[in-house]
């Protein structure tokens, strides 16, 4: 049975985050998850250049997104066994050459080869939120881990669209090595402005600490509500942009590619929007800002419902979607990482699990109802979903917090 301080010592350390290297961390979180969704917009284009038929274009996603739950669950606990700055530089430098390496790649093996890589070491990510908990003051851990997951919601959200504009100047090899220089410029950045070291912790080994990812869902049951939750969300979260481009670029509407990621502005409004949620998590109101959060997410889709009537409702269910997902997101993470502090990267990969399972769950079911039953199915998914997660959240919002507030 895991002990939480048997196999490791963790110490806290006095707040050593300035300002800039909390932003640099923000950054090059954002970077590394905007590293996986580059690709989305411009598939057709590298299925051109390599020959790939359309109906197999898809795995240059597919492949990136498995080696990304991978990495989730194999190098992100690494954080609490290693030097979390050595690590996250090591993983954005390894990140940056799979990145040239799709850049040059004269296959489409060598592009499969890169692209693997590229997901398996964008989980750099979620060790830098876990080293931002451990680094800041509990007071601000809530802010701190906030504005680097804002970080993470807008390399999402602006992804497409940089893809878009660069591949149009310069054509789409550009995108990665374009994003191959920033994140190696990103990878010295944090390695001369984060602290040296935030803990010590030497003796767990490789396959113990792995097994005690799944040993804290059964002794946490706050981990496990929010876990669910995080699922719900990102079921959401992907119903609504993998979709969205299906009603936008069928006429009536017919937008342009451009015209589409543009939208994507929007929801970087919403996720900006929501970085107070941490400030209320810090205060004790987490639970309080998760049921109004959701509520938004669910009401959310009244004006999503028309958006092949009026771009103006898009832009509104939008916002209020993006708030509402990235509020519960940041509140879950403050929630979590608060409960053992020598433990902070392996709930965090425990938790962003559930996280890749709602997106994938999201992404293929969407689809399958906009073949159906249109926009409208769609909407009604999405409408279902929300409420599922806030019926979930109303039923067990107690559980976990007998001497919590």
């Amino acid at each position: 049975m895991y002990e939480r301080n048997a196999d490791l010592v963790f110490t806290e350390k006095a707040p050593a985050l300035s300002g800039s290297a909390l932003l640099f961390i923000a950054i090059a979180s954002g970077l590394a998850v905007a590293n996986i969704y580059f690709a989305q917009p411009l598939l057709d284009t590298m299925g051109r250049t390599f020959g790939i038929a359309q109906a197999n274009i898809g795995m240059i996603i597919t492949i990136t997104q498995i080696f990304y739950a991978l990495g989730l669950f194999f190098l992100v606990p690494l954080g609490d066994l290693l030097n979390q700055r050595r690590l996250a530089v090591g993983m954005l430098s390894i990140s940056a050459l799979a990145l040239l390496t799709v850049g040059i790649a004269p296959s489409v093996i060598v592009v499969m080869i890169g692209m693997a890589f590229i997901g398996l070491f964008a989980v750099v990510a979620q060790v830098l939120v876990a080293y931002t908990a451990s680094l800041a003051a509990p007071e601000d851990r809530g802010r701190a881990v906030g504005l680097v997951t804002s970080g993470i919601v807008i390399g999402i959200l602006l992804a497409r669209t940089i893809a878009g504009l660069l591949t149009d100047l310069a054509g789409w090899r550009s995108v990665y090595y374009f994003s191959a220089v920033l994140t190696m410029l990103m990878a010295a950045a944090i390695y001369r402005k984060l602290p040296r070291q935030a803990a010590t912790q030497r003796s767990m080994a490789y396959p113990q600490l792995l097994r005690s990812v799944w040993q804290l869902f059964v002794q946490e049951p706050l981990l496990r509500v929010r876990a669910v939750l995080a699922l719900f969300i990102f079921t959401v979260f992907s119903i609504l942009w993998t979709s969205i481009v299906l009603p936008l670029s069928a006429p009536p509407l017919s937008l342009s590619h451009s015209s589409i990621g543009s939208f994507g502005l929007a929801g970087v409004a919403g996720a900006l929007a929501a970085v107070r949620a941490g400030k209320l998590a810090d205060r004790g109101l987490g639970q309080r800002t998760t049921g109004i959060a959701l509520i938004f997410l669910l009401l959310a889709w009244v004006p999503l419902s028309f958006t092949e009537q009026s771009l103006w409702a898009l832009l509104i269910g939008v916002i209020a979607l993006d708030f509402a997902v990235q509020a519960v997101h940041v509140t879950n993470q403050s929630m979590i990482l608060s409960l053992r502090p020598e433990s902070r990267s392996r709930l965090t990969a425990g938790y962003m699990i559930f996280y890749s399972i709602g997106s994938a769950i999201g992404s293929i079911s969407s689809t399958v109802a906009y073949a159906h039953a249109g926009w409208r199915g769609v909407s009604l998914l999405g409408a279902s979903v929300s409420a599922a997660g806030l019926l979930f959240w109303t039923v067990t919002r107690h559980i976990g917090f007998s001497k919590r507030k």
